[in-house]
């Protein structure tokens, strides 16, 4: 149980990479606040398997994107849990589209949850984490935002932006104990990339992944919970590919 006595809070924790992270931390003995904006049901669910695998679990909705409903987030769960020391900014969204035809305003939506988001939580954590003299943040970023892809202008900037973050809130809160990394993980079906792999059940794209495979949630949370774990503690402003070697290689298709 190397998360005993820790508490996590997840935003975006409902369901998909969020809901496996939440998990995965409880499993290792984190007590967990799951964050949800309009999933309560969700949430719960969620809450209620953490319980019955014998964790400790509060639901705790409220809009990231907002940094007034941010900061009652990280109190609200400091409060419910008795204290709060692991990050995980996962909550996100995606409006994919060609640029001559995506709405003009598509940008701004997806860059302020993937980016504000987590800017704003962490902002709302790092006074408490600050004065404990320990904290871990972890960001659920993406391969998208090291590497380009058709229709991916505004996710993939957004997810650079918080590879960008990531390195240099690691760089100004390592003097104090906390640490920043980032998991960028590669094609995982959920629903945020359920349209990409929508065109032949993804067959194209599985193709061009070394591994010849997507990710599973569970192994983009384990990334993370190891990221938020003690294995883990001489690592900040990392940027912990989890893609099946999708952005190592150089082209896509076989020389």
């Amino acid at each position: 149980m190397k998360l005993k006595d820790r508490a996590a809070l997840v935003t975006g924790g409902s369901r998909g990479i969020g809901r496996a992270v939440a998990l995965a931390l409880a499993e290792q003995g984190a007590a967990v606040a799951v964050n949800y904006r309009t999933r309560a049901e969700d949430a719960a669910a969620v809450v209620k398997e953490i319980e019955a695998a014998g964790g400790r679990a509060v639901a705790v909705g409220a809009d990231v994107s907002d940094p007034g409903a941010a900061a009652g987030l990280a109190e609200e769960a400091a409060r419910l849990l008795g204290g709060l020391h692991i990050l995980v900014n996962n909550a996100g969204v995606s409006d994919d589209g060609l640029l001559h035809t995506v709405a003009a305003d598509a940008w701004w939506r997806v860059m302020k949850v993937n980016f504000g988001g987590a800017y704003h939580c962490t902002h709302a954590v790092v006074g408490r984490f600050m004065a404990q003299g320990d904290g871990t943040i972890v960001n659920i970023s993406s391969a998208m935002g090291e590497r380009g892809w058709i229709g991916q202008s505004n996710y993939s900037a957004s997810k650079g932006a918080l590879n960008a973050f990531t390195r240099s809130s690691a760089i100004e809160l390592a003097r104090f104990g906390i640490r920043v990394n980032a998991v960028l993980a590669g094609f995982t079906p959920t629903e945020l990339v359920g349209e990409v792999l929508h065109k032949d059940g993804g067959r194209g794209i599985k193709r061009q992944v070394p591994l010849r495979r997507f990710a599973t949630v569970e192994e983009v949370a384990a990334a993370a919970a190891f990221l938020a774990g003690p294995d883990s503690a001489y690592t900040t402003g990392e940027l912990l590919a989890v893609d099946g070697g999708f952005s190592a290689q150089l082209g896509t298709g076989r020389p």
